[in-house]
């Protein structure tokens, strides 16, 4: 269902999509119906006061010029009162628009943040803002311009046409016959353009993530020297852009022309046959000079209908686009254990929870004593449980408390990103509260794969992974990540200030936990440095700062959340020698207590970790100690060595 997949024929569900659109309208339905009533007097007054030819004009020929005064009087009102509901419903329609542009927004939004990360690994990033810039401004442009028009349009045609069968139906024939082909050219220009505008849709998404993606990886297209490759697909993506948008606006652009073509041809055919009619008294001059200006009127409305269809069609267009997203599966999460305070009364807390006073203190007692078989490498002390145990708690559907310790327990785990192809084999491990798991092997091998399984990026495919013996698919997403501290080897930054970047990872955080987290990472000293200090303004996911200073606050950020769980996926590949031993010295301190998941290439990194796991083809090929692995000259010792090299 991703987006850049759909196709540039007709919508798949065209009533869908306008229904859904109306769904939205229809949440503001007493601004719409003071629209609707608006729409409807201009539409009558226009109707009306031409209508009040007839009278105006017999009377002048008449000679009653007190008559003809009063005519023309109330004419004039009629009009005037057609001006001011036009007024009151255009600024009406723009104010509903927003509330309705506002709504699809934020469910767009919040719905986009509930899918799955395949979503965002699958599309490119400037397609996904494509949707909330160009689709929601061609929906913009057909709800300021097209919604109350078409309806005004719509009264004019059926009110003209009746109006003039009223006046002169023999003519009225003539005008029929010429309305007839109107409709169809509309009806006909109308299909052949229908595509083209969805394909230009796509097509300009498709660009739009090309142009973000060259605009972010500036340096590297410089750095390769790729700037005329670069521009010779962009050339190729504008192109297809380019036929798409020529595609639906040629057939768009002739319908205003057509219909002109045809009302003027209309007109003089009228114009003669009702000339000759009034002359022979089979009509009167009023009744045709009135008749006359609705024919000459006639097209307007129609030329109207026809321009507000090419909004309309590019705004369904767009409007399919973002609704597909929304109707996109949200991230299943079928977890139903949290993460509770359990507070200062720990008696209490116990007897609620089945637990004893002490095993909640202390987070040793009630361990599901696992197969040790799997256990990570059988050597390195655990150190005393976090200081979380006792703090907080597992709390289980049926009210039971599990102390929160770090043990994490994958059981005979198989993953693939894709069912066809799996990732990781039979993976089972088991880290105690306060070991520190190192994971090696080459690119590609499943390192990064098994971490994304503990903090459920995605779920397994056979197997299971416990968390402190509660199966993660078990408990709630964002429970199970707010235990959780991960180092990304990309960081990303937010715009506002190093204060504020900080604190993304625990928003109550005052500026003494926030300073107390930069020195634990060693950003303080750099940060100090600074004009501003922690006050200074971060932009461009920190492109005013180094790759090492970006990951040293990424690793404050993760220190300030303080959790029991850390994962550092590469936290210090960007970092030199020299401040990754400082940073260490700091990580040591943050790593105390916590169960700690470490994957480094720099292999000098993990020589301290209770276990070592080396990674091939998704495959646990090696495990042990620093030293155990280097006793097995095995493919450790190799790496280690310098006899094989990480790729």
């Amino acid at each position: 269902m991703a987006a850049r997949q759909m196709s540039g024929k007709r919508p798949d569900d065209l009533g869908y999509t306008v229904r859904t659109l109306l769904h939205y309208m229809g949440m503001h339905k007493f601004l719409l119906l003071i629209v609707a009533v608006l729409v409807t007097i201009s539409a009558l007054a226009n109707l009306i006061g031409t209508y009040m030819i007839r009278p105006v004009v017999n009377n002048l020929a008449d000679g009653s010029f007190d008559t003809l005064f009063k005519g023309v009087l109330v004419t004039a009102v009629i009009f005037a009162s057609g001006a001011l509901s036009a007024l009151g419903y255009t600024q009406t329609m723009v104010m509903t628009a927003q509330k309705v542009l506002f709504d699809i927004r934020r469910d767009l939004f919040s719905h986009i943040q509930k899918l799955p990360l395949k979503f965002f690994d699958t599309n490119l990033h400037g397609d996904i803002m494509s949707y909330f810039t160009n689709d929601m401004d061609t929906i913009s442009d057909a709800l300021n311009n097209s919604f109350a028009m078409t309806i005004q349009s719509f009264i004019q045609m059926v009110g003209t046409i009746t109006l003039l069968f009223v006046l002169n139906w023999r003519l009225s024939i003539i005008v029929f016959i010429c309305y007839i082909i109107m409709f169809w050219y509309v009806g006909y220009s109308g299909n052949r353009s229908k595509r083209y505008y969805r394909v230009q849709q796509e097509k300009l998404g498709d660009l739009d993530g090309y142009i973000q993606e060259m605009v972010t990886g500036q340096k590297v297209v410089k750095v390769f020297n790729h700037e005329e490759e670069n521009l010779r697909r962009f050339y190729a993506k504008n192109e297809a852009l380019r036929e798409a948008g020529t595609g639906a606006q040629s057939y768009a652009a002739t319908m205003v022309p057509a219909v002109v073509s045809i009302s003027y041809v209309n007109y003089a055919i009228v114009a003669a046959v009702g000339g000759y009619m009034a002359m022979t008294g089979m009509t009167d001059v009023g009744s045709l000079a009135s008749y006359l200006v609705f024919v000459r009127q006639a097209a307007m409305p129609i030329n109207q209908f026809t321009q507000q269809s090419n909004f309309i069609l590019a705004a369904l267009a767009g409007a399919e686009r973002v609704f597909r997203v929304l109707d996109m599966e949200p991230e299943v999460d079928k977890g139903r254990t949290v993460l509770t305070e359990i507070g200062e009364d720990e008696t209490s807390c116990a007897a609620k929870g089945g637990l004893s006073s002490k095993a909640l203190k202390d987070g040793a007692d009630g361990v599901d004593s696992a197969d040790r078989s799997v256990v990570a490498a059988g050597s390195g002390k655990p150190t005393e449980d976090a200081a979380h145990a006792g703090r907080l708690a597992w709390k289980k559907p049926d009210g039971t408390l599990v102390p929160l310790k770090g043990e994490v327990h994958f059981d005979h785990v198989d993953f693939g990103y894709d069912d066809s192809r799996m990732i990781l084999h039979d993976i089972s491990l088991y880290a105690k509260p306060g070991q520190k798991i190192a994971f090696v092997g080459s690119t590609g091998a499943g390192k990064t794969t098994i971490t994304n399984l503990i903090n459920r990026f995605y779920d397994v495919h056979k197997g299971s992974v416990t968390y402190d013996g509660i199966d993660v698919r078990d408990i709630k997403k964002d429970d199970l990540r707010r235990s959780l501290g991960i180092v990304l080897q990309d960081t990303h930054l937010f715009t506002g200030t190093i204060a504020d970047n900080i604190r993304f990872g625990k928003l109550d955080a005052t500026m003494e936990e926030i300073e107390q987290a930069a020195r634990i990472a060693n950003a303080d000293s750099f940060i100090r440095r600074l004009p501003d200090g922690y006050d200074t303004m971060v932009t461009a996911d920190g492109a005013n700062l180094s790759q090492g200073q970006r990951q040293l606050l990424a690793i404050a950020r993760t220190a300030v959340a303080d959790p029991p769980v850390l994962i550092l996926d590469e936290a210090t590949s960007s970092i030199d020698t020299r401040t990754e031993a400082l940073i260490e010295k700091g990580m040591d301190q943050l790593m105390e207590g916590r169960t700690v998941f470490v994957i480094a290439h720099r292999l000098s990194t993990v020589r301290n970790s209770s276990a070592i796991m080396v990674l091939e083809n998704g495959r646990i090929i090696e495990r042990g100690s620093h030293e155990e692995l280097i006793m097995q000259k095995g493919r450790y010792y190799q790496l280690y060595t310098g006899m094989f090299e990480l790729t």
